[in-house]
């Protein structure tokens, strides 16, 4: 029997005669998007729908996948458009194997990025000591170099007036690539439930002790002036010079060391050796001086000392580098810190710097920034004969926050943190047994997850010196000289939240109290941004709002990222999974690659080479770009090349001409018998390809499943629809007619089908034609529904040889392809020549072949020559 995924529409005649679709006469691309986007809107066509029934059951119904939600105040690049789209290939996939797909989206849209962009766009900057102004208008003429000082409360307005128009740009790009998310379940890590969610879970952090306030060595950017996280640094060339400085023994003997930055000599606490360094033994447990300040400093040893570096003797200073946050922790030194949150110099002299010589010294370099303090400090060693010789320029690693352009410093500031395993060899063994619980697709990025968390040396440091974010639902008791008591701070029930505490109240206090003695004051940071989107799973299934939800939906089965923040995203989900839920946040996660421009080298704006996804679009089209992404397989990096989106436009163009020089046959009846043998080999080796697409689709290969499909499919037009055009006509009786229309209309509704999730406009816009409601939750084809009891899907093969020699001979000789063909000899082993004899009539008709059929059995492979007709003189 004859099995159609879904039956012609409802007016099919019931004689047997084949029902003709309405089909346009000109089919186009264009118009598409726009035409269907508003109809999967009117229809819900993408709505999550609950199963009924019971929750476990239930749950086995579902498939729900964690998406990044993207910074709106960014830009997208074509890179941002294939990874996403990889999403949702697998989320249309698994919506048409029958199951309930849960795929949300969110904006990330607090933090830093978003705070530079209204800073430059408004020409504003925020300053809390300027009170709240209710009428404040932004300067008509932004000037991003003289930016106006304006509240925390209207910048934060501001904040939120900017986002929304960023998120109604970023919603219509991703509805136009034809995400098939539920946007009813779009959130924002600034809205009221996100800020709940990341409240309530650090205030259970702080109560099972995994979340703490300490005053420690913090990497410090200067010009945001805020705390970094070990996950936010990147190590770029920097350009700086070796000094050769003189310490001194207690005896005036000259001890070389030799640094890259002079500027920190007053923050020195200890000179440092290694243990096995015999040059430096008889030293090591003395003390020595420091040039210009007389500092006295011990001589330690310590196996982080490089010993062919430089003289192999090495300043420990609080703090110039992570190295030395290493040393005074494990060697339990002071910490003299001289460098401010600004970056520069402390202006009040420190107490361990003495007067005199020492004092004159250091108020030469008293308010610098540490570059101009580095050139007055070589100066000054100069003059007390105290550098040898001239500075050796040199190219050193620097850090720097990954949106900054200048040099981190590392000064003591009291932080929030969270125990991620940097400090606990413990914890850190279960977060690396999650990552051996968790799916990868590719399995090789477990190895990047591995190496990061192996390399964590210390905690995440989740909070920011910033304004726009989630605010530390914290509040500190005063004292009577209006000192705060950080040791026990003031934390609010969960039932009130989300709360403000800068403008909300503490429990027992009034808001005559704040700022006041014996009153209390709020906790002035706000969340990294990381800190809320590390939630996202919690945030998007309900967590504590929806239980019922959260049971179906958590642990979400897939999450999809590029392998760029597995360090940060992915790695942050998985340490608050762990705490507040006791398990991994999702089963599986698929990372992308990166799109590279054709050099391939990552795009970005500073190199210049980003492909702006609008201007792609609208010159291909939708569904040549989401052709193009599924070319880029998980975890490989792609290069980009525009003009590859032809050849996807092409193939979605493919798709509605021969749909419908298939559906000009019409739609037969149900049960029409397929007698002919290529008609019965076309559905063999579609059901092979049913095969190999859904078992690379489950192995999350979607790139595989297109190259099987696309590959059958431009056989389908080239060979098996030209061998069948003219019996399809009725060349060869009705009864082989029809055998042709029933395996056109099988192939036509499985083959788009199974293209579906890659090209959605055109697969849907066939489908209308033809079909009731919408292909995208249409069942995934199986190979059980292609009838198949005789077909041999090698005879496809030997038709396409065949046809290739036809074509070749005809092109070769410049003439048409209606040419007759006077003579063609087929030569091969015996079992393909038997298998052409079957089709013989059809090579016949589609090749023009007038004259003589010959057949000679051979070893070898299919040879086919072919001579033509003489051609009028």
């Amino acid at each position: 029997m004859t099995t159609l995924a879904s039956g012609p529409r409802p007016d099919a005649a019931e004689s047997g005669a084949p029902n003709v679709p309405d089909v346009p006469e000109k089919p186009a691309l264009e118009g598409l998007e726009s035409k269907w986007m508003e109809i999967w809107q009117q229809q819900g066509t993408y709505a999550f729908v609950r199963p009924e029934g019971d929750p476990q059951r239930a749950r086995d119904q579902v498939f729900s996948i964690d998406t990044p939600p993207p910074t709106v105040s960014g830009s997208l690049h074509v890179g941002h458009v294939f990874s996403y789209t990889h999403t949702d290939l697998i989320a249309r996939y698994q919506r048409m194997r029958g199951k309930h797909v849960y795929y949300p989206i969110g904006w990330d849209d607090n933090g830093l990025p978003t705070e530079r962009r209204v800073q430059n766009f408004y020409g504003v900057r925020c300053d809390p000591s300027v009170p709240y102004d209710p009428d404040f208008t932004p300067p008509a003429k932004p000037d991003p170099k003289r930016q106006v000082p304006i509240s925390r409360r209207n910048f934060i307005d501001l904040c939120h007036q900017l986002t929304k128009v960023d998120e109604a740009v970023f919603e219509d790009l991703w509805r136009r690539v034809g995400l098939s998310v539920d946007w009813s379940t779009l959130y924002t890590t600034i809205g009221d439930d996100s800020i709940s969610v990341a409240q309530k879970a650090f205030l259970r952090n702080v109560a099972r002790g995994e979340a703490y306030l300490a005053e420690a060595p913090t990497v410090w950017d200067v010009t945001f002036q805020t705390a970094v996280a070990q996950a936010e640094i990147e190590a770029r060339d920097y350009p700086g010079a070796y000094h050769k400085v003189q310490f001194h023994r207690a005896d005036g003997e000259p001890v070389i060391i030799e640094t890259t930055r002079p500027e920190l000599i007053g923050a020195c606490v200890a000179l440092i050796a290694h243990p096995d360094d015999e040059r430096y033994a008889d030293l090591v447990g003395s003390t020595v001086t420091s040039p210009i300040f007389g500092v006295e400093l011990p001589v330690l040893s310590h196996p982080a000392a490089e010993q062919d570096k430089g003289s192999g003797l090495v300043m420990c200073c609080t703090f110039g580098d992570l190295t030395d946050v290493t040393w005074w922790r494990e060697l339990q030194l002071p910490a003299r810190v001289i460098i401010g949150r600004d970056g520069r110099i402390l202006r009040d002299r420190p107490d361990w710097i003495g007067d005199g010589a020492a004092a004159q010294g250091y108020e030469q370099l008293a308010g610098k920034t540490t570059f101009s303090a580095r050139e007055a400090m070589v100066g000054l060693l100069r003059d007390a004969g105290d550098l040898i010789g001239d500075p050796t320029p040199t190219q050193r690693k620097a850090n720097f926050f990954e949106k900054g352009d200048k040099p981190l410093e590392i000064i003591s500031t009291r932080q929030w943190y969270i125990a991620n395993g940097g400090r606990d060899a413990a914890l850190k063994q279960q977060f690396l047994a999650r990552g051996e619980e968790l799916g990868w697709v590719p399995e090789h990025m477990k190895h990047r997850y591995d190496n990061w968390v192996n390399g964590l040396n210390g905690d995440w440091l989740i909070s920011r010196q910033r304004f726009f974010g989630v605010p530390f639902p914290v509040w500190y008791r005063l004292d009577a000289d209006a000192q705060p008591d950080y040791s026990d701070p003031i934390v609010p029930d969960e039932d009130i939240l989300p709360v403000d505490p800068s403008t909300d109240l503490p429990p027992g206090y009034t808001a005559a109290q704040r700022g006041e003695p014996q009153g209390f004051i709020a906790d002035p940071d706000v969340m990294d941004t990381w800190a809320i989107s590390s939630l996202s799973p919690q945030i998007v299934c309900g967590w504590e709002r929806d239980p019922d939800l959260f049971k179906i939906t958590f642990p979400m089965d897939l999450n999809t990222q590029a392998h760029d923040i597995i360090r940060t995203w992915l790695y942050d989900r998985v340490v608050r999974a762990h705490f507040e839920n006791g398990s991994l946040p999702w089963k599986r996660s698929m990372i992308s690659g990166f799109v590279m421009d054709p050099d391939r080298k990552k795009m970005s704006k500073s190199k210049g080479n980003v492909v702006v996804p609008t201007e792609v679009l609208e010159r291909y089209g939708s569904d040549a770009v989401r052709w193009r992404a599924a070319k880029a397989r998980p975890g490989l990096d792609s290069p980009f090349d525009e003009r590859e989106m032809k050849v996807g436009r092409r193939l979605a163009l493919k798709v509605l001409n021969a749909s419908k020089f298939v559906l000009s046959y019409g739609i037969p009846a149900a049960g029409t018998p397929i007698t002919e043998p290529v008609d019965q080999a076309l559905l063999a080796g579609l059901q092979r390809v049913i095969i190999e697409a859904t078992e690379a689709f489950e192995a999350y290969d979607y790139t595989s499943a297109l190259e099987i499909t696309e590959r059958f499919f431009w056989s389908f037009c080239d060979d098996y629809l030209e061998l069948v055009k003219e019996r399809a006509y009725g060349a060869a009786g009705e009864d082989a007619a029809r055998s042709a229309h029933t395996a056109l209309a099988i192939s036509l509704d499985a083959i788009l089908r199974l293209l579906a999730p890659f090209i959605p406009y055109a697969t849907e816009e066939v489908w209308s034609w033809w079909k009731s409601g919408s292909i995208h939750t249409a069942a995934w084809p199986t190979p059980e529904e292609i009838p198949n009891d005789r077909g041999d899907a090698l005879l496809l093969d030997a038709v396409a040889t065949a046809l290739i020699a036809v074509r070749g001979a005809k092109s070769q000789r410049k003439v048409s392809m209606k040419a007759e063909v006077s003579r063609i000899e087929f030569a091969g082993q015996g079992e393909v020549l038997e298998r052409l004899k079957q089709v013989e009539s059809d090579l016949r008709a589609v090749g023009r072949i007038t004259g003589e059929v010959l057949w000679a059995e051979s070893d070898t492979e299919l040879v086919v020559e072919v001579e033509l007709a003489e051609l009028p003189s």
